[in-house]
């Protein structure tokens, strides 16, 4: 069966980027998509940290959630909604990855645990924790058509022990929605997703940001899905929104952690 991942380049108009979002969703279940992967923030990307909270939704209804919930039904495709903001009690919001069946119903919830409070140079300075309250430290994983598939989201992907345990709870996909920056996506995306799919033996869904957004952020785009093997099947490598599909095997993932046993090999 086929997964697609959804190369966005989002802004501050919410109904503008469910547009953009269905018209790519389609385009990956008319491909033949059974699991398709949106990226971070693929609702709403706002000029400051804070904007987002006045789009924050309670949990299980609002505008976005009800869309997702109706689209997946519609195209009968599961759909990893990248994140979107939902409100947590002390005022700030989750970055909740919600996963939605092919029959609409909600299958699971992860909230973004690392939060990117970094310095990435020349000037350009991020705050999540100002607007974003950290998730349960708790991995989150849920069964689909293409195997048991391990949650994360963007700067998650340079803690390797979230993956570890994720495989550690079988699974065989890890998706890792981002909206990585131009400066750190060009030197480290593509190394740091590889490592993960290797260490882990397991497919990766990553579907990135793309392009300029509100407040001069440029994100770095190159959504792709790696096998277990660390080989890039699909990959959308222009700079705009589109989507890149590929068929995960269960059969391969099966050879090759047969011939190549390292999990089993651990000893701390």
């Amino acid at each position: 069966m086929k997964a697609a991942v959804i190369q966005m380049n989002s802004g501050a108009d919410v109904s503008a980027n469910l547009a953009q979002a269905r018209g790519l969703l389609e385009r990956a279940a008319g491909a033949g998509a059974v699991l398709a992967a949106l990226p971070e923030n693929f609702a709403f990307m706002g000029a400051k940290e804070r904007d987002k909270l006045a789009h924050a939704e309670a949990d299980g209804a609002g505008t976005i959630q009800d869309w997702l919930a109706a689209t997946a039904a519609r195209l009968k495709l599961w759909i990893v909604a990248g994140t979107l903001p939902i409100t947590a009690p002390d005022g700030r919001v989750y970055a909740a990855c919600s996963v939605y069946a092919a029959d609409g119903a909600r299958a699971a919830r992860y909230d973004k645990i690392h939060l990117f409070d970094v310095d990435v140079g020349n000037g350009e300075v991020y705050r999540e924790s100002n607007s974003i309250a950290p998730g349960a430290m708790q991995p989150v994983a849920v069964d689909t058509p293409l195997g048991r598939l391990g949650l994360s989201v963007c700067y998650d992907v340079r803690f390797p022990e979230l993956y570890r345990a994720l495989a550690g709870d079988g699974c065989s996909l890890l998706s890792v929605p981002a909206a990585f920056t131009a400066r750190t996506g060009a030197v480290h995306w593509h190394t740091l997703l590889k490592a993960r799919a290797v260490e882990n033996l397991c497919y990766v869904l990553a579907p990135g940001q793309c392009g300029t957004h509100p407040g001069g952020r440029s994100t770095y785009g190159h959504s792709l899905i790696l096998d277990p093997w660390g080989e890039t099947l699909a990959e959308v490598v222009a700079d705009e929104p589109g989507y890149a599909l590929a068929e995960i095997d269960p059969g391969h993932l099966a050879a090759v952690r047969a011939r190549f046993p390292a999990l089993a090999h651990r000893r701390l």
